[in-house]
């Protein structure tokens, strides 16, 4: 697998459309800090690690509904294994005029773009979210 990240966006926006309440993923330390941020953000409930049958980590994440629609309406990889975007703290940009979330991955840790913007640091946009 080239690009992790973007596999679990993928599996995220395929497990929406069936309106699937879990979907599970290959576990690693950025895909939870990604899962961290979603979560702080309101747009997952929240996830578990776990095992799948092989006894490989797994991360079991359960996505979230309102009035029968998912909450994450558009889930875009922003930054991709073939072409890295690397933005400074004044160029990262506001997701649908700041109703969605772009998340950051900075020298700081992995983090919402406000947060990026409130600790004055720029880094890698790896997706946008709405």
């Amino acid at each position: 697998m080239n690009d992790p990240i973007g596999d679990m966006l993928t599996r995220i926006r395929n497990a929406q459309m069936r309106g699937k309440s879990v979907v599970s993923t290959p576990a690693s330390k950025l895909r939870g800090w990604v899962l961290d941020v979603l979560q702080d953000e309101g747009y997952i409930r929240g996830y578990e690690t776990g095992t799948d049958a092989a006894g490989h980590p797994t991360l079991e994440i359960s996505l979230k509904y309102y009035e029968g629609e998912p909450v994450i309406r558009e889930l875009k990889r922003v930054s991709k294994p073939g072409r890295r975007v690397y933005l400074s703290v004044n160029e990262i940009p506001q997701v649908r005029q700041g109703l969605g979330v772009s998340i950051v991955s900075t020298s700081k840790g992995v983090m919402s773009d406000a947060s990026a913007r409130s600790q004055n640091v720029g880094g890698e946009v790896l997706c946008t979210v709405f």
